[in-house]
């Protein structure tokens, strides 16, 4: 039991629970309760020393899709090389939604993607070392992931509903 549950609050030992501590929830595959996350800008609209016009940005963008970038990438590089923080406080669009209104968009969204190259990866290290049990479970848990992650898009029609993951044909998604 937890000490502080019998000492008064004005105890000298009696030390206040922290409320932000109390709302962490626990990941599903993995040990962590961090709460640490980024903090997005309050304000909506484009620094006033940033002079790139919204067009060169989606000049950039779809420029960037081409040479075969994703738009987590893109997104690195208008940070780091074109001081452009967000996007969408420049141009009003985020970078899929540009890259869906010019074609360029991917055939499955980034976040799928990296879960199914991450299977092939633990698959492809399995077929060497069959006997890894670690990497056995870890591919079990990435393939729940991919199944969630395939219902919410097939649910929110960003992917065909007859679309399927398999195992044995997994490379050829990641054919980009």
């Amino acid at each position: 039991l937890h000490h502080n549950l019998f000492l008064s609050p004005h105890h000298p030992h009696h030390t206040p629970t922290n409320p932000k501590k109390l709302l962490t929830m626990a990941r599903m595959h993995g040990k962590g309760k961090g709460i640490s996350r980024r903090t997005i800008p309050y304000k909506r609209t484009p620094p006033s020393w940033l002079k790139t016009k919204p067009e060169e940005v989606e000049d950039k963008v779809c420029k960037l899709a081409r040479k075969g970038l994703s738009p987590s990438q893109i997104g690195v590089v208008l940070r780091d090389s074109h001081g452009v923080g967000l996007a969408k406080n420049v141009t009003g669009k985020r970078i899929v939604r540009i890259l869906q209104a010019n074609g360029l968009n991917p055939d499955i969204p980034e976040d799928l993607y990296c879960l199914v190259k991450s299977a092939v990866v633990k698959r492809k290290h399995l077929s060497r070392m069959n006997q890894d049990k670690v990497a056995r479970y870890h591919l079990k848990l990435i393939e729940a992931k991919i199944h969630r992650t395939t219902r919410y898009y097939k649910r929110t029609k960003v992917l065909p509903p007859n679309w399927k993951y398999n195992s044995e044909t997994a490379e050829t998604v990641l054919g980009r």
